[in-house]
């Protein structure tokens, strides 16, 4: 390390400077919703900018109640669609999915209850540095350009029976013991949607020729990410965006979108739109899946732009397997004509690399991949 020589003392900041930059960057939609002339951390290069009227996607609707009910016919009918949609974008929306209606709106409402906290009391579960779970407004601590607009509460789910209240104890722990109902109410939704996730894997194992039971039992014991997507309204939505460009580095996303819209996916070469529907969850394949599909389906970019008018919400649940369950092909789909394209992996490695040392996009998995043979080597 070279060491300059000073050749003359600087002038000690004023103190109206020192607390300039001593304070650090924190993202109060309150105050931010507001503001004419936003925080340059917030503004997003030309060539990522949002664009607002773009095309909606053509995303294939399945129905999943005749294969909830147990009719082989409809279950080979809705493999088939969802393997055409993996093949080309991995998103596809689900009705008749079987769960509670009251369930999705009162995970809305706590969602609005949350984020209309004011900020030092959401604070209570501030998201620390290389973690994954908690309250981020933004990712101000943890990047210095090209921010998100949106606030995040995140909080692990087990379907381990030995863990049957771990989303309530989060909550109670983080935020205290008022929030047993509003803990419990999400503890059901991410119970109902690990059910959802190990419904979708039956017909994404039928679509790749590998049976119903293969990727159920290899998620049956699933270790999970909820998220709650808080989007405030924006005065110059044109200059940034509520989520960057990104592909899941997870298993299976399941997203509950309200109905104010915002979430966009890179197909063809051009981002299309995908409209809310409140009956309905967009599902989409993510790069752990991608490398259990030996690369058949792929991750697909996508994003959320926000707007000046409206808060956007969402309820994201990523489905990932157990921190050490080691991820790899089944060896029907490896074969000479389609040999190994990843190496093995576990959930925790890919975890920590995102968390720590990349920022998620669309070469995530192949920049992890390299990763892992830098280690080894």
């Amino acid at each position: 390390m070279a060491i300059n020589c000073i050749t003359s003392m600087p002038q000690p900041p004023t103190n109206h400077e020192t607390k300039e930059q001593e304070k650090p960057l924190v993202f109060d939609a309150s105050i931010f919703k507001n503001q004419v002339n936003l925080p340059t951390q917030f503004i997003w290069p030309d060539e990522e900018q949002a664009c607002l009227n773009i095309p909606e996607l053509d995303v294939p609707f399945i129905d999943l109640g005749g294969f909830l009910s147990g009719d082989p016919l409809a279950a080979m009918e809705a493999s088939k669609v969802v393997g055409e949609a993996c093949q080309k974008h991995g998103f596809f929306l689900v009705v008749n999915h079987g769960i509670d209606q009251k369930l999705i709106s009162d995970a809305h409402v706590f969602m609005d209850d949350f984020f209309e906290l004011p900020l030092f009391q959401k604070q209570r579960a501030q998201r620390k540095t290389g973690e994954h779970c908690g309250y981020a407004s933004s990712f101000t601590g943890r990047f210095s350009s090209k921010l998100p607009w949106k606030e995040t509460l995140s909080f692990q789910f087990s379907a381990d029976e030995k863990s049957p209240n771990l989303v309530r104890d989060y909550l109670c722990n983080t935020m205290g013991n008022e929030y047993q109902q509003f803990g419990e109410v999400y503890q059901d939704y991410c119970k109902a949607m690990s059910n959802l996730s190990l419904g979708v894997m039956e017909l994404l194992g039928m679509s790749l020729g590998v049976g119903k039971a293969y990727f159920r039992e290899f998620f049956e014991e699933n270790s999970s990410i909820m998220r709650l997507n808080y989007y405030p309204t924006c005065q110059k939505p044109e200059l940034t965006l509520g989520t960057g460009p990104h592909c899941d580095p997870t298993s299976l996303t399941i997203l509950h979108q309200d109905q104010v819209g915002g979430l966009q996916v890179y197909v063809d070469d051009q981002w299309h739109s995908i409209t809310p529907h409140f009956n309905a969850f967009v599902v989409n394949i993510g790069d752990t899946f991608m490398a259990l599909s030996n690369g058949r389906y792929k991750s697909c970019l996508h994003r959320a732009v926000v707007n000046s008018e409206k808060t956007r919400k969402s309820l994201a649940f990523f489905l990932c397997p157990l921190s050490d369950k080691v991820v790899t092909p089944p060896c029907e789909l490896v074969d000479n004509y389609n040999p190994r394209i990843y190496p093995d992996f576990t959930w925790s490695m890919l975890l920590e690399f995102t968390q720590k040392h990349y920022r998620a996009d669309i070469k995530t998995l192949e920049a992890f991949a390299n990763w892992i043979q830098h280690k080894t080597t």
